[in-house]
């Protein structure tokens, strides 16, 4: 089942059922349950939105070997690295990126697996930890390098508004243990890898962090992000206005957003 959330032209926002040309509005609320309500509208109709408004944006940094050695290291981590963005950096597919006007330089992409949580999840084991999921969506964690890098921390450079783009759906269907994770800049494929290659499962991820804090429902956790980055690339490869980045994760599909610099006030 692919959920999506959606503003008709009249401007209410609500959630549905998308069926491909058609999407069935759905009665209810997302964390307590969905329900058909029988009305469907055309999808070309509507905007799709963001499908998910995080109450926690958790995400996993270097979760794939390849991708921690390109960044000059050997050394695998020995736990799901945690780090946090904020939920005002969330936007939808086809919403723009903005290159920020105080960092403009190092804008780099990263294709990732988000799972949406869908019931309080506290110490869970890792054999349990996918009940508590409702779904899967792709997420792209836009960072800005120069900022990771420089600030000692990664919360700053990772949560500049639209950095957390979502989409386009969240699907309820899939096993997130064998899906491929693809990133496209303009085109050209830049990642190309599988979840399998993770360092550390989805179902570990969500035991481990849920003996450290309650993952509430409506928490979206990125998993982390394959080789292929553009800063490790030679030459660096960031993102720049006019840009079109693609994020596609096998059983759910494309996430799609153009890039834009920020307007001077």
């Amino acid at each position: 089942m692919r959920i999506v959330r959606l503003k008709d032209r009249n401007g209410n926002i609500s959630y549905g059922f998308y069926e491909g040309e058609k999407i069935e509005i759905a009665a209810g609320e997302l964390l307590q349950g969905l329900k058909p309500s029988g009305r469907k509208i055309a999808a070309r109709e509507v905007k799709l939105l963001a499908p998910i408004e995080p109450c926690n944006l958790l995400a996993i940094g270097k979760n794939y070997k390849a991708h921690v050695n390109e960044g000059g290291e050997d050394v695998l981590p020995p736990a799901p690295l945690l780090f946090i963005k904020a939920t005002s950096s969330v936007i939808g597919p086809g919403e723009k990126i903005v290159i920020p006007a105080v960092a403009p330089e190092q804008i780099d992409y990263e294709a990732e697996l988000a799972v949406v949580i869908g019931k309080t999840a506290k110490n869970v084991k890792e054999k349990d930890a996918l009940k508590y999921v409702l779904g899967y969506t792709c997420a792209n964690d836009v960072s800005a390098r120069d900022c990771q890098f420089k600030d000692g921390q990664w919360a700053r450079g990772k949560s500049f508004d639209t950095f957390a783009p979502l989409g386009p759906w969240i699907e309820t269907d899939l096993d997130p243990s064998n899906q491929s994770v693809k990133c496209r800049l303009n085109g050209a494929t830049l990642q190309d890898s599988n979840t399998s290659m993770m360092i550390f499962n989805v179902a570990f991820i969500i035991s481990y962090l849920s003996t450290g804090m309650t993952l509430l429902p409506g928490t979206a956790i990125l998993t982390g992000t394959p080789s292929g980055v553009g800063f490790a690339r030679k030459p660096p490869v960031w993102l720049k206005p006019g840009d079109t980045v693609e994020v596609e994760v096998g059983g759910i599909g494309t996430l799609s957003n153009p890039v834009v610099g920020q307007k001077s006030r």
